[in-house]
């Protein structure tokens, strides 16, 4: 059977660049080469696109902080006329892609971007569309959609850059507490988020988000246990049984996800009755279906004391490092992480087939 050759991109312009090298180099070791054919497109830091043959070349590939592209191929582009990789240098083309795989974190990438531009040229993609990416990657319009949904959240101010109508910081204490995480609202792996306790703590959390994005969300402090799960599917969303992130600091910082290798415990599963458990895979999928999500997503809860559940963040394209909770959650279920990507190919394959049998 002829190999599918899968288009494997990875870096690109958003600042959650060098976890996206990390997960490309998990993704890369681990595919399936008897069932597909790689094509690896490293993406600078400045959005041009590079080929990188058929093995990845990286500098410092084991540092979080410091991993980067290493020698840079041709520079390419994708054609929307014939689904194949052209040769800038020599307007050639370097051969035709039969589905494009991101493994890109944060925008230019897991915000509908690529996505539209898989759509454009008639490519499946692995995981969500672009209005499930979209939706998933801001964290403002997500919570709106979750909160007229019925799905607990935590309570939040919006932020925007240069906007005279933001709330003051006694309006914001006065009703989410003195206890405050500040998020960009378009971004991932806790890049550009602080916690603050004071207002000058605040305005500096301010000024860090918005260094990252022109709107900022301000959240209130949820007590609870850090519980995640993983989904994936498409018409027929399966949840992963939930796991739990027991960080050693006092959040789930970057240095804790990517930097210190024991920054956090990982309980998989997590220590739940069976009803609780049942519960959160059940809000896994709801939030999954409600936010119009599809191929694959991590959908992040904090259970609180009273055992209500809140859903704190969507990831449409979660980490895939080595220790990263999405595939160490399916592989505790018996599915390794060879096999779950190809299953995450298949269902891109299943969604363009289904989205191609439309009327025109």
């Amino acid at each position: 059977m002829k190999k599918l050759r899968v288009a494997i991109l990875f870096g690109g312009r958003s600042a959650e660049h060098q976890i996206s090298l990390l997960s490309a180099k998990n993704v890369v070791n681990s595919i399936d080469r008897d069932l597909f054919e790689p094509i690896l497109i490293g993406i600078s830091k400045e959005g041009v696109w590079h080929i990188n043959g058929d093995s990845l070349k990286l500098l410092n590939p084991d540092d979080p902080k410091q991993i980067q592209l290493g020698e840079l191929g041709e520079e390419v582009v994708l054609s929307h006329n014939d689904q194949s990789i052209i040769g800038i240098d020599a307007s050639e083309s370097i051969g035709s892609v039969d589905v494009v795989y991101p493994v890109l974190h944060g925008t230019y990438g897991e915000d509908g971007s690529v996505q539209g531009l898989a759509k454009l040229a008639g490519l499946p993609c692995v995981g969500c569309g672009i209005l499930g990416s979209a939706i998933g990657m801001d964290k403002d319009i997500m919570k709106k959609i979750l909160r007229d949904g019925g799905i607990g959240i935590a309570d939040f101010f919006t932020f925007r850059k240069g906007s005279n109508r933001n709330p003051s910081y006694e309006e914001v204490v006065d009703r989410l507490g003195h206890e405050l995480f500040v998020k960009p609202a378009n971004l991932g792996s806790s890049v550009g988020v602080s916690f603050a306790t004071t207002k000058e703590e605040f305005e500096k959390a301010l000024e860090e988000g918005f260094k990252y994005d022109r709107k900022v969300i301000v959240e209130e402090k949820v007590k609870g246990r850090e519980i995640e799960v993983a989904v994936m599917g498409n018409d027929e969303p399966i949840a992963s049984v939930p796991g739990e992130i027991m960080p050693k600091s006092g959040w789930y910082s970057f240095e804790n996800k990517y930097v210190d290798e024991d920054g956090a415990a990982l309980g998989i599963p997590a220590d739940l009755d069976e009803s609780t458990t049942k519960r959160m895979m059940e809000a896994a999928v709801e939030t999954y279906i409600l936010l119009e999500l599809s191929g694959l997503t991590r959908v992040d809860f904090f259970l609180k004391e009273d055992g209500s559940l809140i859903v704190n963040e969507v990831n449409t394209l979660p980490g895939f490092t080595s220790i990263s909770m999405y595939p160490k959650l399916w592989e505790y279920s018996g599915i390794s992480q060879r096999e779950l990507i190809t299953k995450l190919i298949h269902y891109a394959l299943e969604r363009h087939e289904q989205e191609m049998a439309l009327a025109r």
